[in-house]
């Protein structure tokens, strides 16, 4: 469908969406800034290394992050036309992905806590069991999302927008979607805080330099989690508060502020964080290999793609 109009009471609109679409630019900047960043470490850890899920998983989530960001620019480019068939094709590209990524993101979570809870068999069917109820019926919300959506094409003042519009109760399946991904995240914290508690007060027990080691690897994994929590944290409290009324489709210069700071921390969380979970491991792994020492005091512990941390029943 296309809308074709001159009305100046579209210009609250048309603003919105240029502003909206600096705060678009910036979230691709800092995604691609990212990769750049770390590009050496990359080809180092990654190419150059044995192939396997994990990096699978890493090049998932940083090259469909690299093309997410930029074609989130694109409905935001005033001066090109964008039909409604593509603009429904965007829409659903964006919303699978933020589906997609975080289940990927997930399974790189569950091998993880796998890894701190010692390679536990129960633990890794829980946290299946757990992940698998989460994302289908996340899946099976984005699709009833997606079969209510309508892609518009916009030309108001002479200026190309690109809008997809919803039918039905939609705001409802969006927060049924924030709160299962939100139990999933929270579920992974706590049981992440708890292992560590549990590791660090077992290192008190251990000698000095057993301690040491395995303390360097626990914090590794730590490290890399807590500013991923922090992150999803910051997330959370910004989609819950744009999830009232008075923000919901407001054009204010608040919310719009909010809306991009959104953007950028989503893009942070899933396309920056997200690819660093994978190389803070591989990186602390690199150091012992090249480390003789370190790595022969490390005895046992394999870690590469799980890290299983000994504590004292096991030493």
């Amino acid at each position: 469908m296309t809308v074709i109009s001159n009305d100046p009471s579209w210009w609250p609109i048309i603003n919105s969406d240029i502003f909206f679409s600096y705060w678009s630019v910036a979230a691709a900047v800092v995604v691609v800034y990212d990769w750049v960043l770390t590009l050496g470490q990359e080809i180092e850890l990654i190419w150059k290394q044995r192939w396997s899920l994990m990096t699978m998983l890493y090049l998932i989530i940083r090259y469909i992050g690299i093309t997410y960001s930029v074609i989130s620019v694109l409905p935001y480019m005033t001066m090109v036309s964008l039909t409604d068939a593509v603009s429904i094709i965007l829409g659903y590209s964006t919303n699978w992905t933020n589906v997609v990524i975080p289940a990927v993101m997930s399974v790189i979570m569950i091998s993880r806590l796998h890894a701190m809870y010692q390679g536990s068999r129960m633990m890794l069917i829980f946290l299946v069991i757990i992940f698998l109820v989460v994302y289908i019926a996340c899946g099976i919300i984005m699709s009833i999302v997606l079969k209510q959506s309508v892609g518009v094409e916009l030309i108001l003042s002479g200026m190309y927008m690109c809008e997809v519009d919803y039918e039905g109760n939609v705001q409802l399946l969006v927060s049924m979607l924030w709160m299962l991904n939100t139990v999933w995240e929270v579920l992974a914290l706590c049981l992440s805080v708890w292992v560590a508690a549990k590791h660090f007060c077992d290192l008190r027990r251990l000698g000095p330099l057993t301690r040491s080691t395995i303390g360097d690897c626990f914090r590794a994994l730590i490290k890399s989690h807590v500013l991923y929590f922090a992150s999803f944290f910051c997330v959370s409290c910004l989609q819950l508060g744009l999830l009232s009324p008075e923000l919901l489709d407001s054009n204010s210069m608040g919310a719009q502020i909010l809306y991009g700071a959104l953007q950028i921390l989503v893009g942070v969380q899933m396309f920056v964080l997200g690819p660093r979970l994978i190389l803070s491991v591989r990186g602390y792994h690199a150091k012992l290999v090249a480390d003789s020492d370190a790595e022969t005091s490390m005895g046992s512990i394999v870690f590469q793609e799980r890290v299983y941390v000994p504590t004292s029943s096991t030493v």
